[in-house]
């Protein structure tokens, strides 16, 4: 039984259900404070140094941060969302996707007191989402604005080369932003994408293996070297008095010393 097998035995009942209907619900509220000035954005982002000056809510309130600003964003981003929320509540159950976004939510915040004075975004806590509903439905096609379509895989992909990018170049704020982002993904997938590397490389042996025995000839003559690959119209025969049984092309066929191995 596995880690997470154990904790769900014993605090499955204290998962939350639909929880991503609630954070979803909590942007909006946040969203309609801020459009409507009764609210500024830096209040409520995440800053581990106000933090530490006793503004704890905001250890809460930057989960709740609006995606976007332009409504028709703002509502495709929630979309996205519910969607994948919701599907991958579906296939863990509540508890385990609650823990997936506990992890992302921790790390998040460990990051942000070892940068104590950088604002942190909750983008990357959906951005990893976002990665885990790829892995695990990489051929569902996303309308882009309901428009375009384009399977979740491909759009992962371009995820990872930005986040590469980000970790490569970037301070060692983003570094560890990305870091943080990936944790709960290689947490919850870093087993299985093991496996698969491994299934993947026993394929491309068997594929390899499997190639060479196609190509090896049948036929080769002792004398020049042909093949029935090489030479496809070329006649083999065996002669019956070398020992053991011998190939040799037609030309060689009847000119050639006997080999008779003791």
């Amino acid at each position: 039984m596995s880690l997470l097998d154990r904790l769900e035995k014993k605090l499955g009942r204290f998962s939350v259900p639909n929880v991503t209907l609630y954070i979803i619900a909590g942007q909006i509220i946040f969203y309609l404070f801020l459009v409507t000035k009764k609210l500024d954005s830096e209040v409520i982002l995440l800053i581990a140094g106000r933090v530490l000056e006793g503004q704890v809510w905001r250890l809460f309130t930057f989960a709740l941060v609006p995606p976007e600003w332009n409504p028709i964003f703002a509502f495709f981003a929630w979309y996205l969302f519910y969607l994948m929320g919701s599907a991958l509540e579906h296939q863990w159950g509540a508890f385990r996707y609650n823990i997936f976004l506990l992890i992302a939510y921790l790390a998040t915040v460990g990051v942000s007191f070892i940068t104590p004075d950088m604002p942190m975004t909750n983008a990357y806590i959906g951005g990893s989402v976002f990665l885990a509903f790829a892995f695990l439905y990489p051929d569902f096609t996303i309308y882009l604005f309901f428009l375009l379509p384009v399977k979740v895989k491909w759009l992962a992909l371009v995820t990872w080369i930005f986040y590469f990018i980000s970790f490569v170049f970037g301070g060692w704020t983003t570094r560890l932003t990305v870091l943080a982002s990936a944790a709960n993904f290689l947490l919850f997938f870093g087993r299985d994408i093991i496996l698969k590397l491994k299934s993947g490389r026993r394929r491309m042996t068997l594929q390899a293996q499997r190639l060479v025995q196609e190509n090896k000839p049948f036929h080769r003559c002792t004398i020049c070297g042909k093949t029935d690959k090489s030479h496809p119209d070329a006649e083999f025969r065996y002669c019956g008095q070398c020992r053991p049984t011998v190939c040799y092309c037609k030309d060689h066929i009847l000119d050639h010393e006997h080999i008779i191995k003791t």
